[in-house]
C-alpha cells in the first residue's frame, strides 16, 4: 500500500513560522526546475531566489502530486517547461505560473510502481526537493544530463522522535561544539577508592574527543577547560554561548553509594521526577554558587529552553553509539538510558546541550578500565560516533 513519507499534505515549516512577514514581501523568482534519475529514486530540484513557504498535495486520476511555492513568480525561460521522465514509475515534471503569486510544480507518476515520496526545502541557496522512491530499483538507469556526477546529494534531515525541531525546520547544521570537561582545580569531583579523579578522567576524554572532531570532521572545537583550573559551573555555557556554539557536551565520571551500580548515561536538561536523576544532579550541581532567591528564575530558564527537543535527541543518539562503541571491546557494558535532569552546567546554553555520564568511579570494574588509556580513547570514539550520528540526522553530515 503506498504511503508517503511523511504524509500526503506537507506544510513547509516557514509558513508556521512568519506567514503575516512573507505576506509583505515582493515575490521572488522560480529560476531553474532540474530533474536527476538515479538506480535508487528521482530527485527534483526548484531552485528558488529565496526562501519561500510551500505546500505540497497528492491528487488522483491522473496519479500526480503537486508542490505551491507562494509569494512567486517563474522565470520567463520555465513558462509551460515539461520534463519527461527516464523510468517507468515518473510520466512527466512540469511548472507553471498557477497564480500571479503562486508557482505550481507538478509531478506526474504511477502510483502503483512507487513506494514512498518526501518533499522538503534545503538552504544556502534556497531550494525544494521532491524524492521519488520506486517498488523496485530501476534497472539501467543513469543520471540525466542536468545531473553532474560528482554532485554530492544532500540528505533530507529526520524528524526526532517528537517531530522536527525549529533546527531541522530551518536547516541549520553544527560547526562549532564546546567540550567540556566536568570539575577541575579544587574541585576534583568524584574520587575513586584508589585515587581516581573524576576532573582529570574528563579532561583526558575530552582531550582525545577535540583531537577526533578536528582531524575526522574539521570541526571547530572549544574547550571549557585545557588544563586543571577550577571553573564555575554557571561559566561554562557562558562560554559555549560566547563562541556561538552548536553544541554543549559535558563529560563527566559517575559515582554512587551503591558500588555495584555501573554503567553509561547521558542527560539533557529538564525536570525529573526521578530520585536517582536528582541525586546525580545534586552532585553534579554541589559547586553551584547561585542562592535561593535565584530559584524562580532559574526555574524559568528550564521551562524556557526551546533546545530541549535537540538535546534529548543528542543525549539519545550519544547514548546509543558510546554504549555500541564500548560494547565491541568491552564485556559487560550497561546502558542506564536517556534522562533529563537539573543540571547547572547546562543551565543558559543557547544550543543543545547534554551531560554524558561515561562511567562510575565507586565501581571496582569502571574504575579499573577508567584507568586504561585504551578505554577512555573508546569512550571518546563512542561520543564522537554519536555527534556524528546527531549530525547526519541533520541532513549535514
Amino acid at each position: 500500500m503506498f504511503r508517503p513519507c511523511p504524509s500526503s499534505i506537507v506544510v513547509c515549516a516557514w509558513c508556521t513560522l512568519a506567514p503575516f512577514l512573507l505576506a509583505q514581501e515582493p515575490t521572488v523568482e522560480v529560476y531553474n526546475l532540474r530533474s536527476y534519475t538515479h538506480p535508487t529514486h528521482t530527485r527534483i530540484v526548484v531552485d528558488i531566489g529565496s526562501q519561500r513557504n510551500f505546500i505540497s498535495a497528492e491528487l488522483k486520476n491522473p496519479d500526480r502530486i503537486y508542490v505551491d511555492i507562494h509569494r512567486a513568480r517563474l522565470n520567463p525561460i520555465l513558462h509551460g517547461k515539461a520534463y519527461p521522465a527516464r523510468c517507468d514509475y515518473l510520466k512527466e515534471v512540469r511548472v507553471a505560473q498557477r497564480t500571479p503569486t503562486i508557482v505550481r510544480v507538478v509531478v506526474e507518476l504511477d502510483m502503483a510502481k512507487v513506494e514512498r515520496y518526501q518533499i522538503f526545502p534545503l538552504f544556502d541557496p534556497f531550494r525544494v526537493v521532491i524524492d521519488i522512491f520506486p517498488r523496485e530499483p530501476a534497472a539501467g538507469t543513469s543520471p540525466q544530463s542536468e545531473a553532474t556526477p560528482a554532485e554530492k546529494q544532500p540528505q533530507p534531515p529526520e524528524p526526532t522522535p517528537l517531530g522536527y525541531s525549529m533546527a531541522r525546520q530551518l536547516g541549520l547544521g553544527v560547526k562549532t561544539i564546546v567540550l567540556d570537561p566536568g570539575h577541575g582545580g579544587e574541585d576534583p569531583g568524584a574520587v575513586s577508592r584508589k585515587g581516581q579523579k573524576e576532573k582529570d578522567i574528563a579532561l583526558a576524554v575530552a582531550l582525545e574527543l577535540r583531537d577526533l572532531l578536528i582531524k575526522e570532521k574539521a570541526l571547530e572545537v572549544v574547550l571549557t577547560r585545557e588544563s586543571d583550573i577550577s571553573l564555575p559551573l554557571e561559566n561554562r555555557t557562558v562560554i559555549a554561548n560566547q563562541k556561538k556554539a552548536d553544541l554543549f557536551i559535558s563529560i563527566h565520571a559517575n559515582a554512587h553509594r551503591n558500588r555495584k551500580r555501573k554503567g553509561i548515561e547521558t542527560f539533557y536538561l529538564n525536570f525529573s521526577p526521578d530520585a536517582q536523576v536528582n541525586e546525580i544532579a545534586a552532585q553534579e550541581n554541589a559547586t553551584s554558587t547561585k542562592t535561593i532567591g535565584e530559584m524562580e528564575e532559574t526555574l524559568k530558564k528550564i521551562v524556557r529552553n526551546s533546545k530541549i527537543i535537540e538535546s534529548r535527541d543528542l543525549a539519545e543518539r550519544i547514548q546509543k553509539n558510546l554504549v555500541q562503541s564500548l560494547s565491541q571491546h568491552y564485556s559487560g557494558v550497561e546502558s542506564l538510558g536517556v534522562k533529563g535532569g537539573p543540571f547547572w552546567v547546562l543551565i543558559g546554553g543557547e544550543m543543545p546541550s547534554v551531560l554524558v555520564e561515561i562511567s562510575h568511579l565507586s565501581n571496582a570494574l569502571e574504575e579499573e578500565r577508567l584507568r586504561s588509556p585504551a578505554y577512555r580513547r573508546q569512550i571518546a570514539r563512542g561520543i564522537f560516533e554519536g555527534i556524528v550520528d546527531y549530525r547526519r540526522s541533520l541532513g549535514k553530515e
